[in-house]
């Protein structure tokens, strides 16, 4: 399966291209799976990448019906999950990191003197707070909890890591115990009341088992991201070979050939060619789980990946042109929209680049988007630049 063809179904599947966009949030997270949601404005862009709806759309999604639901899981990053999504998760990738940062939560309270039996406090404050939320609806922020539950109001610090109130909420939140419900800030800056998911959800189901759980996300993953290889779905799920292997063999799983000649993987049903699309344009946020959504993305990003990803692999943000990566996007000082090209760009694809400027440009409507995560070229001295910057 050639690039051009995995570029046409990126182009579709993830509602990018800008005649397959959806029609609302959730359409859109599970255009992709989940959405990223590591800094709260790129839930909101992502969305906005993907489908022509108001903000308030997304607010009322994330806490009005509650249909997209923030949970943390794959790699221990905090993700936007369709709500019928989340018992796969509970039963695989969130309990994987739940058990690993209980253990080491454990472990660092005993290192840091703060208790003798790390898990016995663990399990202590875990009853504490979920009984502290359970008498205050609609839910506590951090420092709120802090005050009633002061079994969690530890701090110290350690060689390799430091001990807080957070990490505490981070166990019970990755067990699907807690979850970060409204917010009492701007779009762009998350600062939460914590709920129960009882409460914040009325019904919970039950959480998936291990492998069903993997088997599910696979099977997901695959109708969006499809053709994938191994490494790309170890990566992306957080998990081993062996869950993977086990995953792809429970969905039925069919092994195809890339255009590089190595092996890769789509769903029993997905062998088709795509059709061709028309050439289009995108400018995607930080972390956009499109950019995300593979560890080997030589076919869409080509040569790009230094200038377009930190040294811990974050991506800054990307602008597309027919389904490859050719720069990026900043906002001036005045927030004014700046596409930075990394390639030559035909005319067709300028003048498409320049009206998504103009449509990013008017949701921003003059906010300015920061981000802990800038690529080299977003951080570059526009004077260094080889290529115009386009501008709506």
């Amino acid at each position: 399966m050639g690039d051009d063809e995995r570029r046409a179904r990126l182009a579709r599947r993830h509602a990018v291209a800008p005649g397959h966009r959806v029609a609302d949030p959730v359409e859109a997270t599970r255009s992709v799976v989940v959405l990223h949601a590591t800094e709260p404005a790129t839930v909101h862009l992502a969305v906005h990448a993907r489908a022509e709806v108001p903000r308030s759309a997304v607010d009322h999604a994330l806490e009005g019906e509650r249909s997209l639901v923030r949970q943390l899981a794959m790699r221990r990053t905090m993700f936007v999950f369709p709500r019928d999504l989340l018992p796969a998760a509970w039963g695989s990738a969130a309990a994987r990191v739940a058990a690993t940062e209980r253990t080491r939560l454990a472990r660092d309270l005993v290192a840091a003197g703060l208790a003798d039996d790390g898990h016995a406090l663990l399990a202590q404050v875990g009853e504490e707070v979920l009984a502290a939320l359970d008498a205050a609806p609609p839910g506590l922020t951090t420092t709120e909890l802090r005050a009633v539950v002061p079994a969690m109001d530890v701090r110290a610090d350690l060689p390799s890591s430091q001990v807080g109130p957070g990490r505490f909420l981070t166990v019970l939140g990755a067990e699907g115990h807690l979850v970060r419900g409204t917010n009492t800030s701007h779009w762009r800056v998350f600062r939460p009341r914590w709920a129960t998911m009882a409460a914040w959800l009325e019904r919970v189901e039950e959480p998936l088992t291990a492998e069903a759980g993997y088997a599910a996300l696979v099977r997901c993953w695959l109708e969006r991201f499809g053709p994938g290889t191994e490494t790309d779905l170890v990566w992306w799920l957080g998990a081993t070979k062996g869950a993977v292997r086990r995953a792809l063999a429970d969905v039925g799983a069919v092994e195809v050939v890339l255009g590089t000649g190595a092996p890769a993987y789509v769903l029993a049903d997905d062998v088709e060619p795509e059709p061709v699309v028309a050439p289009w344009a995108a400018l995607l946020p930080v972390l956009d789980p499109t950019v995300m959504g593979w560890k080997e993305r030589g076919f869409y990003l080509g040569e790009h990946g230094p200038a377009l990803f930190d040294r811990n692999g974050n991506a800054g943000t990307t602008a597309w042109w027919d389904g490859r990566v050719v720069g990026c996007w900043v906002q001036d000082p005045d927030g004014v929209v700046e596409v930075r090209l990394l390639e030559d760009v035909p005319a067709e694809g300028r003048a498409a680049l320049r009206v998504e400027a103009g449509r990013l440009q008017t949701r921003l409507a003059g906010e300015r988007v920061g981000t802990v995560y800038p690529s080299p070229a977003m951080r570059a001295d526009p004077g260094d630049l080889t290529y115009p910057v386009l501008r709506a």
